[in-house]
């Protein structure tokens, strides 16, 4: 302040000085017509700016004392305003390697740019913060007045304390990219724990939303594989019943193939055997009318009637089928008897044997029985061991997130060296300034209102009046 107010006095002295040089010469000059100067100096509007800085240097006093008061009034004020300090944190993009085991599992891709920029949105998040103000209400007693609920007061203290900084969207480069968080706060105020642990609060909590969200991103991986697994072992189960299903019901369409063809089979051997006892009955009674009792042939019967002592070997070739009733009525009447008491045909045909073969075998289905004893079913699904296979590398992630570092603190708040506000030299200086402006705008108002008041009316028959009046503002201003 003394080197300011020595610096305007010594700068208002040297305006003074080339004033006073200049004022002989002006007042030299002879005035040979007063009367058209004086018309022409009341009519006339203009301003002298060398008389009004005559005036302005003949109140210097005034001028003085009011840049004096002003810039007394400045530096208390600079003295006694509240000091406001300020603290500040930056934070920069974690590195590649932090973050690659995030990456690499495939579910939840998190580039360090992108974890700045959720840092940044928690950090700028009205939840985040008045959470935090909660959770520590002894840091922000400051804040907190009567009368006032919670949330008040920390609108009080959120709406102009807090400044974030984000990142400019035009750079891509993810190495300049930074987020700056200052604190602005008063001296009763620990305003280093207030912004590094709002910080690590937001940092933290950001932490527990990925980890939060990875794990219901691989839950619910896991539950879509179990559901594939689930829909491929139905898929099976369906496909095994309808095999199942197939195999029974053509064994049980066989089965009624085969019995329908043993009965059709043995209603056909009944029938021949009643036929073949129709047709032994009509050759024992030609047998008996004709006297055949034992077998014979048509060339025996004749050789029989003719009287000849002499032995004699016949073979006979004959293609045509010998009548039954050449068998005798003894061959016919023990075959009728043997087939009247014929209990079962069945013999008489292999069929028979062969069908009773096939419909034992039909029984039991030895592919169905193997089916139904299937302990482990899982191992016969078909294109699953891929989907298990990821349901155990799911399982296998380390989803504790808890020292996961999303983003580098750069630089954490420390304490300030000197306040921010009031800024002592600035207030100073613009109050001496203010003074000054104040001090010359007095001394021209008063300049103005004492000339209006000594200037007399115009009349020529006064000529006396023109001569020169010692002006008021020429006294030294007590």
């Amino acid at each position: 302040m003394p080197g300011a107010l020595s610096l305007y006095f010594q700068l208002v002295t040297q305006i003074y000085r080339v004033l006073d040089k200049q004022r002989p010469l002006l007042e030299g000059v002879p005035i040979l017509n007063k009367t058209p100067q004086l018309q022409s100096h009341v009519g006339s509007d203009e301003i002298d700016l060398f008389e009004l800085f005559q005036s302005i240097w003949r109140q210097k006093k005034l001028v003085i004392g009011c840049t004096v008061f002003v810039g007394l009034l400045g530096v208390g004020y600079a003295l006694l305003a509240p000091r406001e300090y300020r603290v500040s944190s930056v934070l920069r993009p974690a590195a590649i390697n932090e973050l690659d085991a995030l990456n690499r599992s495939e579910v939840y891709k998190l580039p360090p740019a992108d974890a700045l920029i959720k840092v940044g949105s928690q950090l700028d998040s009205y939840d985040t913060r008045l959470s935090f103000f909660k959770a520590n209400q002894a840091l922000f007693e400051a804040f907190q007045q009567p009368g006032r609920s919670l949330e008040q007061s920390f609108e009080a203290f959120n709406r102009d304390a807090i400044k974030l900084t984000l990142p400019d969207p035009k750079k891509a480069d993810s190495l300049s990219s930074y987020i700056r968080l200052e604190l602005d706060y008063p001296a009763d105020i620990d305003g280093v724990a207030i912004l590094n642990g709002f910080v690590d609060y937001a940092i933290a909590a950001e932490r527990a939303q990925v980890g939060a969200d990875l794990k219901v991103i691989v839950n619910n991986r896991l539950a879509e594989l179990k559901g594939k697994i689930d829909a491929e072992r139905s898929n099976y189960e369906t496909d095994k019943e309808s095999k199942i299903a197939t195999l029974l019901e053509s064994d049980k369409l066989k089965r009624a193939q085969l019995e329908d063809e043993l009965k059709a089979l043995r209603l056909q051997m009944k029938m021949e055997r009643s036929n073949r006892l129709a047709e032994l009955s009509e050759a024992i009674s030609i047998a008996k009318s004709m006297g055949i009792t034992h077998p014979t042939t048509p060339s025996s019967m004749a050789d029989a009637g003719r009287d000849s002592s002499s032995q004699v070997m016949r073979t006979e070739v004959n293609n045509q089928k010998i009548p039954l009733y050449f068998m005798g009525t003894e061959a016919l009447e023990a075959e009728r008897i043997a087939l009247q008491h014929r209990t079962s045909d069945d013999f008489t045909n292999s069929r028979i044997a062969e069908i009773g073969k096939e419909l034992q075998m039909l029984q039991v289905n030895r592919e169905v029985e193997v089916l139904n004893k299937r302990g482990n079913e899982d191992i016969f699904l078909q294109d699953v061991e891929p989907l298990r296979a990821e349901m155990a590398r799911l399982r296998g992630l380390n989803i504790d997130m808890s020292h996961l570092k999303l983003v580098t603190i750069d630089r954490r708040a420390q304490e300030p060296l000197s306040p921010v506000k009031p800024k002592k030299v600035l207030v100073v200086a613009l109050s001496l300034v203010a003074g000054l402006v104040l001090g010359v705008l007095a001394a021209l108002i008063r300049h103005f209102v004492l000339a209006r008041h000594a200037t007399p009316p115009y009349s020529p028959l006064v000529d006396d009046r023109f001569s020169r009046r010692e002006r008021k503002d020429d006294e030294p201003l007590v």
